[in-house]
């Protein structure tokens, strides 16, 4: 089977606000390296100066991992579903034999093994799983006494709230009724 061109699709607004960003961030470490190098820098300065080149090249980092996953996204939705299940198989293996203690078989490691190592998940591991039992804590129980007087307070507060009910009740129906 012969692969098809890889077609990239350019976003020339993504692509100048990228820049922008990595400019700007750049004219701001330069100021800030010439406010060190003045009489009157510090310490904090030189600080500034070395991260705003730090930000400018995150910039584009970040740029070019959003056009990364995007691609494979789209090579994910081209692949045949048994193309994609094979080469997930074969990977679930490999790193099994790599020693990398990821598991072979389908569990809950094996798909975030799967997605920290950089390796595309199948159409069926992106669907949400149960979680299994025994994963989360227990939710706390509040606890139950048998205290007879906490139990006749009870009481008389849902009698109360009865009451209340229907004289409630009683007070609505004759507003309506008067009017």
């Amino acid at each position: 089977m012969s692969e098809t061109p890889r077609h990239t699709v350019h976003r020339p607004a993504l692509i100048v606000l990228v820049s922008v960003l990595a400019v700007a961030a750049l004219a701001l470490g330069w100021w800030q390296w010439e406010r060190f190098s003045s009489a009157s820098g510090t310490a904090q300065n030189l600080g500034y100066a070395m991260q705003w080149p730090l930000f400018a090249g995150f910039a584009l980092f970040a740029y070019f991992r959003f056009v990364r996953l995007e691609r494979e996204a789209e090579d994910d939705d081209r692949a045949p579903a048994g193309d994609t299940a094979d080469r997930s198989a074969g990977s679930r293996d490999t790193a099994a034999a790599a020693g990398s203690g990821a598991p072979a078989d389908r569990g809950p490691a094996a798909g975030l093994t799967g997605a920290l190592s950089g390796r595309r998940r199948t159409a069926a591991a992106r669907q949400p799983r149960e979680i299994p039992a025994g994963f989360l804590p227990e939710r706390p129980r509040a606890a139950r006494d048998a205290d007879p007087v906490l139990a006749e307070y009870n009481s008389y507060l849902a009698r109360l709230n009865a009451a209340g009910d229907q004289a409630g009740t009683e007070a609505r129906d004759s507003e309506r009724s008067a009017g």
